[in-house]
């Protein structure tokens, strides 16, 4: 049962809010890749399926859905995701990987278009142009100095396109399958991740570093955030909730700030301010109209 806009939009934004010190945690945990992937996977996946467990009305209807294509699809997508973005932010610069992110509500709004035969509103591809432009100004303001076209920008550029890719397709699928049991099928795929960060990574190297960080982005973070986010779009459009989504790409350096004492450069600043007020006047803009959302 929908709940109207601003419902999905306090989701989302709840959601976002939550998820930005991610970055700073995965940050202090000093982890690779792979190793974050198994932990973050193994706790965020224990954590959504014993919840769904406990919760579940109808667990072998449910457990049904996981033979279905949206239901495997779903589940794929999430263990594409979580390995993507570590192996990024790991291993290519963070700004690049960050820039592919961007995409999201892109690909969001052309899937829902192929997915569901919605059209994405003139309003929403204004917010999206906006929104990309306040990122691209804070993470490229600084000039060539912070970023070389190298095999690692492009590496980075490639996780971070793929993990816009599968973002958007979890969001569209959701919207478009609302019976689908989110816990389960998103819980499930981050399992199956974390089960290959630890099957890479080895049992012995998993407890090197800050296992306290991880365990508390891992356990608390991503179920709390995903979930919410997975929730709202079945009550806002899809590229609505990528582009409320964005916000953690310019909110989390800030925490990265607060953490480890990176300060951020007067470009990020402005291009977070460029964001947040696009975001804010589109979100206002919906709202104040009192009517359904435009189609994604």
């Amino acid at each position: 049962m929908s709940r109207g806009p601003a419902f999905g939009i306090a989701l989302a934004l709840f959601g976002t809010l939550v998820l930005t010190p991610d970055a700073m945690l995965m940050r202090l945990s000093g982890m690779d890749g792979f190793q974050m992937t198994g932990w973050r996977g193994l706790l965020m996946g224990s954590v959504m399926l014993g919840l769904w467990a406990a919760t579940a009305r109808d667990r072998a209807g449910d457990l049904a859905s996981l033979r279905s294509g949206p239901g495997l699809l779903i589940v794929i997508c999430q263990v594409f995701n979580s390995l993507l973005f570590c192996l990024g932010i790991a291993s290519a610069p963070v700004a690049v990987v960050l820039m592919g992110v961007a995409a999201v509500p892109v690909c969001a709004a052309l899937l829902a278009r192929l997915v569901t035969g919605e059209r994405a509103s003139l309003a929403t591809w204004a917010a999206i142009g906006a929104v990309l432009t306040g990122i691209a100004v804070a993470v490229l303001g600084d000039g060539a100095e912070t970023l070389s076209l190298d095999l690692r920008a492009l590496a980075g550029a490639a996780f971070g396109l793929g993990v816009a890719l599968v973002l958007a397709l979890n969001f569209v699928v959701l919207r478009a399958r609302p019976r689908l049991p989110i816990l389960l099928v998103i819980g499930l795929g981050a399992l199956i991740a974390g089960g290959l960060g630890w099957a890479v990574t080895g049992p012995a190297a998993m407890f090197d570093g800050r296992l306290g960080f991880m365990a508390l982005t891992g356990a608390v973070v991503l179920p709390v955030s995903f979930f919410t986010l997975s929730l709202a779009s079945r009550h806002a459009p899809a590229a609505t909730v990528s582009l409320i989504m964005l916000m953690e790409t310019v909110l989390g350096p800030f925490w990265v700030w607060l953490g480890v004492g990176e300060r951020p450069t007067p470009a990020m600043i402005l291009g977070g301010a460029i964001v947040v007020i696009s975001l804010a006047l589109y979100l206002w803009r919906q709202l104040r109209r009192r009517a359904p959302f435009p189609a994604p």
